[in-house]
């Protein structure tokens, strides 16, 4: 498949790196990295829709599914209206669980399903579920992913804080004033632009989990969503504002939002260093997976998420749900975003790895 876009002098060998990651590819997809306000890497293409052999535009947008977290937890930051110490009921008097802000951001909290017939497109609804609902485990004593609860919970507290919605959040304190093509309930008008994703042959999720039991709530935990191509490609999806996984945008954003971020904008420093230091580390609870996280940001961690040891000390962002990845290297003053229409297991996928190898030898 044909490479499009431009790489600054000296970024080439990204370019063939993007060059072998699409000509293994079934969709497409793009990779964007910006450093000091300039993009150094503009890459993308591939298929939009295999089913049409539509291709991937520079304007094609994407479900980042995860990588929403990483903007919501960038809204969080810029506000600063959540005190991670205080308790989650000084916001939320219904809230049952003696847990903090601060657990709920750092996936801590013990919540990680809605243990009751729900609708997961319903923020309000599965949030009500969530405050009466014993946690699994003592606040603040384990580390789980939160894979779809961690946005019901943080989108009640952001609508408690500050009575607007997170899509309208994200909105007004993101997309509207950096000109970022970013959008967390996305307009009807935008449909034509949206890729469609698709499953790699044999994609599963939680790729290091062996035990039946725990599979079992992992399961729970996605069920119909990534399970189910009708609903991760409906427009019921990408109009909810699930600030856990329904964010749409480009990698051009995703990495000008981290380059930003790295660079002192958007987020008081004061404010972006509680956020992305560590606030929880350690096996998945669920899914034994090895975790870092800040306040909502994802932190490199010992398998490598963000790139080569030598450039992600101190990196932040969040990945996405079959191979997205999007971040900052703050000691190399770059963002970075790898956006994809074609999920693959973990396990199985090199190709953010790839790029990020080829960027760090481009430095």
């Amino acid at each position: 498949m044909t490479v499009h876009g431009s790489v600054a002098p000296g970024f080439e060998p990204v370019r063939d790196a993007f060059a072998d990651v699409l000509a293994d590819a079934r969709g497409g997809g793009s990779f964007a990295v910006v450093r000091d306000d300039t993009a150094v890497v503009d890459l993308w293409g591939g298929l939009a829709d295999p089913a049409s052999a539509a291709p991937w535009r520079d304007d094609t947008l994407c479900v980042l599914f995860s990588g929403t977290k990483g903007v919501v937890a960038t809204v969080v930051a810029a506000l600063d209206v959540l005190d991670p110490d205080a308790s989650v009921r000084d916001l939320w008097p219904e809230f049952t669980a003696d847990a903090t802000i601060g657990h709920v951001l750092s996936h801590t909290a013990g919540l990680p399903y809605v243990d009751s017939p729900h609708d997961m497109l319903d923020n309000a609804a599965c949030a009500a579920l969530l405050s009466a609902q014993r946690p699994l485990w003592t606040p603040g004593s384990r580390v789980g992913y939160h894979a779809l609860t961690h946005g019901h919970l943080v989108a009640e507290l952001l609508r408690r804080a500050t009575g607007r919605s997170i899509g309208t959040l994200v909105r007004e304190v993101l997309a509207e004033p950096f000109g970022l093509e970013l959008h967390l309930g996305t307009p009807e008008c935008l449909d034509e632009r949206m890729a469609r994703l698709l499953r790699a042959p044999g994609y599963t999720i939680s790729t290091f989990l062996d035990d039946p039991e725990r599979r079992k709530i992992v399961e729970r935990m996605y069920a119909g969503l990534l399970d189910s191509d009708e609903r991760m490609n409906s427009a019921a999806y990408r109009r909810a504002e699930l600030a856990a996984g329904s964010g749409t945008g480009t990698a051009r954003s995703m990495a000008r939002l981290y380059d930003l971020l790295a660079r002192g904008h958007v987020v008081a420093p004061d404010a972006l260093a509680r956020a992305t230091r560590t606030w929880s580390e350690g096996f998945d609870a669920i899914n034994d997976r090895p975790l870092r996280f800040g306040l909502g940001y994802e932190l490199e961690d010992p398998i490598g998420t963000y790139g080569p040891a030598s450039r992600s000390a101190g990196a932040f962002g969040h990945s996405g749900a079959g191979g997205g990845r999007h971040g900052a290297w703050p000691q190399t003053g770059l963002g970075f975003s790898f956006v994809t229409n074609e999920l693959r297991s973990e396990n199985a996928d090199g190709r953010a790895d790839r790029l990020l190898d080829a960027l760090d030898a481009s430095l």
